[in-house]
């Protein structure tokens, strides 16, 4: 298919929506991006062949722009906020989509997901329901979160009924539909993610990863500080857990589209606690182009544009292992204050094991102590053999100094080289 001169509207501008812009550049597509942000705070807008300066959740707007403007497609990578957006302009216009209402609400909404994994036999957290909050009959402590939401915002882990009241009006105010839920707080347990491609309803696992989060004493504990990929349970997860979640989605009818959900390890099953109908955030398309050959940017464009998934010769089905290497994506985070220095990005750009630098904040920028992605200051995505990657983590945050505008260190919750 000719992608030339083809127009795309891509939602949100922040700096990981960089690589929609490049990739679809490179296929030749003339490029739109649009949020509410203004330009200085847009990356992927400055990049663009238009700025569009409309919110993603002003889905009429939107749609009579498409029209005025023949626009060909719409996408939406990574974030929550414009996924039910992204599939309403899509059934408005007729446009390729990744899915229909349903589908996008059963991979969104935490209570139907839920349901959807008691349907097809895929573990999730337990969870207390309003007839145990009414007797006491819950087990401390336990995670309160919305039921849609995104970055962590409006999650508590509460140890006692009083907090756990306070954190019920909390979830419920990040809530679209005003509800929340309490489950067990699975602490201890390793943190996994996994992500798919769907290809004509054939799902292939493109992604695995071990999740660690920050330190109870940062504030960071419900936040991803680093994911390491391919994760140490992938042939657990391989041989007890990926033929249900295959059924699950193929079951719910996906066809072509991206998909990704992360839980806890919990014996010989993952529980799953977040799904998405979207790519994850972070830079892994990048590196996994880089180990593989393999553009999963390109071709989920390909997608919105009414193409068709590259199979790559069938090395799409072995994609998650990354042809033997190890990606370690570092998710920086600091304490609140006002930056005063951040330096060492330039040299460790330079790095080879380094894929991508994304700075976040700069200097006179003020941190504020929100416990979630508003506390991550840059990401470093690093790619390397697995003998060479410890050093290459520590090499890298020996030369990364953030301090506040009185001296004093900012970087808290900083991954263990030693875990890898």
């Amino acid at each position: 298919m000719d992608y030339k001169n083809k127009k795309l509207l891509i939602l949100c501008g922040n700096v990981v929506h960089v690589k929609v812009v490049e990739a679809a550049k490179e296929m030749g597509v003339y490029t739109i991006v649009t949020d509410g942000l203004p330009l200085k705070d847009a990356p992927a807008k400055q990049i663009a062949d238009e700025a569009l300066y409309i919110d993603v959740l002003d889905v009429d707007a939107l749609v009579q722009y498409c029209k005025e403007n023949r626009v060909d497609g719409v996408i939406n990578f990574c974030n929550d906020i414009g996924q039910r957006p992204f599939q309403q302009i899509c059934e408005a216009l007729n446009f390729p989509c990744f899915g229909n209402a349903e589908q996008f609400f059963k991979l969104t909404d935490k209570n139907a997901f839920k349901a959807m994994c008691a349907q097809y036999g895929v573990d999730v957290i337990p969870q207390y329901d309003e007839a145990d909050l009414a007797n006491g009959n819950v087990e401390y402590p336990v995670l309160v979160k919305p039921v849609d939401s995104r970055g962590s915002r409006g999650q508590s882990v509460c140890h006692t009924a009083s907090q756990l009241q306070a954190a019920l009006e909390i979830a419920k105010k990040e809530s679209t539909n005003g509800k929340a839920i309490v489950e067990k707080y699975m602490a201890g347990k390793q943190d996994f993610t996994m992500s798919y491609v769907l290809k004509d309803g054939e799902a292939y696992l493109t992604r695995t990863a071990n999740r660690y989060l920050g330190k109870e004493e940062d504030g960071l504990n419900k936040q991803c500080i680093c994911a390491v990929s391919p994760s140490a349970n992938s042939d657990l997860y391989l041989e007890k857990v990926h033929p249900r979640v295959v059924k699950a989605l193929q079951g719910i009818g996906l066809k072509n589209a991206p998909v990704f959900m992360q839980g806890f390890i919990d014996g010989d099953t993952v529980r799953f606690y977040d799904p998405g109908l979207r790519f994850p955030g972070a830079e892994y398309e990048k590196l996994l182009r880089r180990a593989t050959g393999i553009n999963l940017m390109k071709e989920m464009i390909s997608v919105c544009l009414g193409g068709q998934i590259d199979d790559y010769g069938g090395e799409l089905a072995n994609a998650y292992n990354l042809d033997g290497k190890v990606s370690i994506q570092l998710l920086i985070s600091a304490r609140a204050g006002t930056i005063g220095v951040f330096d060492g990005l330039d040299e460790i750009e330079k790095h080879p094991d380094v894929v991508t630098v994304a700075q976040r904040y700069f200097v006179g920028e003020t941190v504020v102590a929100t416990g979630d992605v508003k506390q991550r200051i840059c990401e470093i995505v690093v790619l390397a053999d697995r003998k060479n990657a410890k050093d290459t983590v520590k090499w890298i945050q020996s030369r990364l100094v953030v301090l506040d505008d009185k001296g004093e260190n900012m970087l808290v919750s900083q991954f263990d080289p030693e875990l890898l």
